[in-house]
């Protein structure tokens, strides 16, 4: 009969390692569970910051960007309305140098006209002149003489090389 003491169950045997279980149980979940748990959760909430913290900056590089773009289609509508006033300014400025020249040419052709007017006035009166002295030096060998019609043609062929003579 030994062999059945073996196999037999022992009641106060199985109270004991069941109450053995039930506070290895608790022990663990009070030492081990709990604070795995609570480190658990904190972990899980510091991830929850993280990820509000990286929802929070691309809302604000959003809105970086939002703000970048509308600056540089500020910038770019000012540059080209830059070009545009440089544009008008440099028509402006070549048509003021235009009408400046022009002006200048016009005054120039005037003084020239002027200047030929003059010059013209001038040979006027110096054949004018000459003519009189002529006619004074013809008049004295007239006076000097009497002409006759051969003389007359001589004097007044003579009177015409002189005049060419001067005017060259």
């Amino acid at each position: 009969m030994q062999n059945l003491d073996v196999i037999s169950v022992n009641i106060w045997q199985i109270l004991i390692s069941l109450i053995n279980l039930v506070l290895l149980f608790l022990m663990i979940r009070k030492f081990l569970y709990q604070p795995v748990k609570n480190v658990l959760a904190k972990r899980q909430s510091e991830l929850d910051k993280q990820y509000e913290a990286a929802e929070e900056a691309s809302r604000a590089a959003e809105e970086s960007r939002a703000k970048w773009e509308e600056t540089l289609s500020g910038a770019k509508a000012q540059a080209d309305e830059m070009i545009e006033q440089a544009a008008q300014t440099a028509k402006w400025r070549g048509e003021t140098i235009v009408d400046e020249a022009k002006s200048q040419a016009a005054g120039i052709v005037r003084q020239a006209e002027q200047e030929a007017q003059l010059e013209r006035q001038k040979a006027l009166d110096d054949i004018k002149r000459e003519i009189v002295e002529v006619s004074g030096a013809l008049s004295e060998k007239v006076l000097e003489r009497e002409i006759n019609e051969d003389d007359h043609r001589a004097l007044i062929d003579s009177f015409i090389e002189k005049i060419g003579e001067n005017h060259e």
